[in-house]
């Protein structure tokens, strides 16, 4: 029995086991409250626990695994659950993955990223500067790194198709992924997502442009993917440039990037200070007072005029900063910007 359970522990994911663990504390809590709850009960609801995980794990092992044809690339969850949901419609789910990094490349450092050093030194910055629960960061680290295995472990027959559009976030991400297929013999494609809008779904009567792939819907990006097939098939020589241009960008320890004339563009982490005051300014004179104004507000009215796919955390971060810096006055606990409000001062 010894065995059978240490087999099936070492089968858990890391959430798994998180999530069994807290539901036998939750219950031993419950037995030393003596709320009604017996030791016999406790006991017999965690052998009841135990056999619907030998179950579960059991019932796992006998489905077949899915042989993907292909793989795709996206930059964010969303995205991602756009993507999901266009190749389910499209028949596909069952044919083709998707590999998502979970992250935001046009903010945080992204010196040797490819490396174990570059990872730390990321979450390190992201510890220090953006308000993220430690333990929601490990899990994204995590992630991270396993994201990194998964993708170099594709099969060499497999297609990989990468979704960017004109943005520093997915350009830097576009980088970093060719890099590190850089000794793969797979087709690699190219979907770019702000050429596909312009073919497709641009009116004359509305003027819209997506910062990033999560403004497409699932529609969308059906359309796109149905006309547009793989995309466009990198060249070797087009993916050497795409390695060069990222051995170029991982060795900067900036901390902000912007998409400026086709390239990406490392700029200094208070580039928009000035803007964040000017729009703090401006909302104050629409208001005829200099009251305080929820941090939101103005980080919302900073993002909705800018052409640049930068995040919310970044120009939360940067308030604080000015906060600190004397710029601003702060009523309230600059834990979560939804909890505080700030005027000039």
């Amino acid at each position: 029995m010894f065995n059978e359970l240490n087999a099936v522990i070492d089968q858990l994911e890391g959430k798994e086991r998180k999530a069994l663990l807290m539901q036998i504390f939750l219950r031993m809590q419950v037995v030393e409250e003596r709320n009604g709850y017996s030791e016999e009960q406790f006991f017999l609801d965690i052998k009841n626990t135990y056999n619907n995980l030998l179950e579960y794990k059991k019932n796992q092992a006998n489905v077949e695994p899915v042989q993907y044809q292909a793989t795709h690339i996206v930059f964010g969850d969303s995205p991602s659950g756009s993507l999901k949901f266009a190749l389910k419609k499209l028949g596909l789910s069952h044919q083709e993955r998707i590999i998502t990094f979970s992250d935001l490349f046009s903010i945080g450092p992204i010196w040797n990223l490819h490396n174990l050093q570059g990872i730390s030194n990321r979450s390190k910055w992201f510890r220090n500067h953006i308000i993220i629960d430690d333990e929601d960061l490990y899990h994204h680290e995590e992630h991270f790194k396993q994201t990194i295995v998964d993708l170099q472990q594709t099969p060499n027959d497999h297609p990989i198709i990468i979704w960017a559009g004109e943005n520093a976030h997915e350009q830097t991400g576009l980088r970093f992924v060719l890099y590190l297929l850089k000794e793969k013999a797979n087709d690699i494609h190219i979907i770019h997502t702000n050429e596909a809008y312009k073919t497709y779904f641009d009116r004359p009567d509305i003027d819209f442009t997506p910062l990033n792939m999560g403004e497409l819907s699932s529609d969308q990006l059906m359309e796109i993917y149905e006309n547009e097939k793989k995309g466009h098939l990198l060249t070797q020589a087009e993916r050497k440039t795409l390695d060069d241009e990222w051995k170029q960008l991982c060795q900067t320890n900036d901390v902000l990037r912007i998409w400026e004339n086709q390239k990406i563009k490392s700029v200094p982490e208070n580039f928009y200070d000035a803007y964040i005051i000017n729009t703090v300014k401006k909302l104050h004179q629409n208001k005829q007072n200099k009251d305080f104004i929820k941090s939101a507000r103005i980080i919302g009215e900073v993002m909705g005029h800018l052409d640049q796919y930068i995040g919310d955390h970044f120009f939360e971060y940067r308030v604080r900063r000015l906060i600190v810096d004397g710029v601003f006055d702060l009523e309230g606990v600059p834990k979560a910007m939804r909890y505080y409000s700030i005027k000039i001062r």
